[in-house]
């Protein structure tokens, strides 16, 4: 293999990397591990939130710990390289578990795509840009099952902190690589 091949997997690999990140940090709620996917400078435009990166950081983690859970699951990842830049496409299903204050829960599932542009400064790749395209949601009564029937006695869970068991595997390291 060339070495000009061997560049483009490295680059999708380095920036699937970042978009596993992205996931990660959302979920545990690690504002620091988000901020390291984008570039200072970067723009999130996600509907409720449009502005810098760095702010949507601030923004969304204390919203989403205040859920009882979320997982946001990628697929169909289209990169477009051009040098230094990178147009990205990615496919979004996220699942958060809400409570409400009447004491229940509901269940907000949406598909969407995060649109982005990349770009690599001193051979590191992060978001520079990201569009939050809204394809799906679904809004519902939950009807998750945490201690009884088939789960009563799986207790190892995960939280938005770094508590979760993911961190002890992981490592710090392996979190901002």
């Amino acid at each position: 293999m060339d070495e000009k091949r061997l560049q483009i997997l490295w680059d999708h690999l380095a920036i699937e990397q970042v978009l596993a990140r992205y996931c990660r940090a959302i979920d545990r709620c690690d504002k620091e591990l988000l901020k390291s996917v984008y570039w200072p400078d970067s723009v999130e435009y996600h509907g409720m939130f449009n502005g810098n990166a760095m702010d949507f950081a601030e923004f969304i983690v204390p919203l989403l710990s205040g859920m009882k859970a979320t997982i946001h699951s990628i697929s169909n990842v289209l990169i477009e390289l051009d040098g230094d830049s990178a147009a990205v496409e990615t496919y979004v299903w996220a699942y958060h578990l809400v409570p409400e204050t009447d004491g229940t829960q509901t269940d907000l599932i949406v598909g969407g795509r995060y649109v982005d542009r990349f770009e690599r400064r001193k051979e590191e790749w992060r978001i520079a840009q990201r569009t939050f395209v809204l394809d799906a949601n679904q809004n519902q009564k939950a009807t998750c099952l945490w201690d009884s029937g088939l789960y009563a006695e799986l207790k190892i869970r995960g939280s938005h902190d770094r508590r979760d068991p993911s961190y002890e595997t992981m490592g710090r390291k392996a979190a901002l690589a």
